[in-house]
């Protein structure tokens, strides 16, 4: 290393000065310590203190940041030896760790010194390697952070906290999209006896359809869990095929929703069908319309088994001349006149698509297919037409009554327990 032959160079001194890296073997002595050193051994125990392997306390730093007209020129040095910058006084040159104390390699980077902002940063994270330390106050020298840069892997890009390294930086909120996907939605099918509830929307302190199956989903798949349905059918209403959307963000699977709600719910209550469904679907808002169907008992005695589902009637009805009068219903027209709540609904309009009435012996059915309904509008409708059945009004009546649009000219409201939801239409 250096130039050949003993003789020892310029700025070489008999001390341990800068030129020590670059004298020949001193013939004075051994060269057993001269080459432990050089290769980066530690020195006798008397000479340093603990793990610190600080600077050379028998002669002055080196100063490298600025060269000497006897020193030789960078390009005649071995590659090892040549430094890029400056190093701080108190580190020594021939530490392997390149003056770095155990552990400092592991510490993260102080919050109090002033944050770099390299491409080199912002890609590969706070651990990337060969990542200098900026110096933390005017005038201070830069310490270069080398050594054993295996042990201090970087990481790989988007790994790491990089968000504070950036001046203002705020971590992006979470997508509406990522949040929707979070939370799963199925498609109910269920079928009720309305009987023993105060209708299908959940009320303060009343027992409710929608109440009971929002508390069974909610024992089940947690208090974020929501129902929605597509009829909010009224006290004393039944439904063979009502619908509802459920979201929750539990991770189940349709199978077995059917089977873990039926447990819970009350036996007035069960689950037909669970489907998964788009995240979207919303049982209410995508229904493109209704039908329901009413049972008259018209027997002269009252079925007991029906009591519960059909209005008895035990005047004979005419069914010919109720299906006249239905007749004049159907169409879009504004059906105010059979609306319970006069000026409740905003919009009177509806399209009624079908009006059947079928006879069975002693029982008797109208069937309403429509896009909406007005409140009661389905009963309203069916006493008005079973006052024509008895004989009390005429076939032309009903048309009249829709086109007053005044509900006292209408007939009677048809009690709840014989209307029944049959289905809720769906596009496609």
């Amino acid at each position: 290393m250096g130039r050949p032959g003993p003789a020892a160079l310029p700025d070489a001194r008999g001390g341990r000065g800068a030129g020590r890296l670059l004298r020949g073997p001193d013939p004075r002595r051994s060269l057993e310590p001269e080459r432990t050193e050089l290769l980066g051994g530690r020195r006798p125990t008397a000479q340093r203190r603990g793990h610190e392997c600080g600077p050379d306390r028998r002669a002055a730093a080196p100063v490298l940041s600025a060269r000497r007209a006897d020193d030789l020129p960078p390009s005649l040095l071995p590659s090892p030896l040549r430094l890029q910058r400056a190093l701080p006084h108190r580190h020594d040159l021939h530490d392997p760790g390149g003056g770095v104390r155990a552990g400092a390699a592991r510490r993260p980077i102080r919050r109090g010194h002033q944050r770099l902002q390299p491409r080199l940063l912002r890609a590969q994270g706070l651990r990337a390697a060969g990542l200098a330390r900026a110096p933390s106050r005017p005038g201070r020298a830069s310490r270069g952070v080398v050594g054993d840069r295996d042990r201090r892997r970087p990481l790989p890009p988007g790994r790491g906290r990089l968000a504070h390294l950036r001046p203002g930086a705020r971590r992006a909120p979470p997508s509406a999209v990522a949040i929707a996907q979070a939370r799963s939605t199925f498609r109910l099918v269920l079928s009720y006896d309305g009987t023993d509830y105060h209708g299908w929307q959940v009320q303060p302190g009343a027992r409710t359809v929608q109440g009971a199956l929002l508390e069974a989903a909610r024992q089940r798949f947690g208090g974020d869990t929501r129902v929605t349905g597509a009829s909010r059918t009224d006290a004393g209403v039944h439904a063979l095929r009502q619908v509802a959307s459920l979201t929750t963000a539990a991770r189940v699977a349709a199978a077995g929703i059917r089977g873990a709600l039926n447990a819970d719910l009350p036996r007035d209550i069960r689950i037909l069908e669970a489907l998964e469904a788009p995240a979207d679907f919303d049982a209410r808002r995508g229904a493109i319309g209704k039908r329901y169907a009413f049972l008259i008992d018209n027997g002269r005695v009252a079925n007991p088994l029906l009591s519960r589902y059909a209005w008895h009637i035990p005047q004979a009805l005419d069914a010919d001349a109720m299906r006249r009068a239905l007749a004049r219903l159907r169409g879009r027209h504004d059906f105010g006149a059979f609306c319970a709540a006069p000026g409740r609904a905003t919009d009177p309009m509806c399209v009624v698509r079908a009006l059947h009435v079928i006879r069975r012996k002693e029982r008797l059915a109208v069937l309403l297919s429509a896009d909406r309904y007005l409140h009661h509008m389905a009963r309203n409708i069916v006493g008005s037409a079973v006052a024509v059945g008895r004989g009390a009004r005429d076939a032309d009546w009903l048309g009249a009554v829709r086109a007053s649009r005044d509900r006292t000219r209408a007939g009677q409201t048809a009690p709840a327990q014989g209307l029944a939801l049959v289905r809720v239409l769906y596009p496609g």
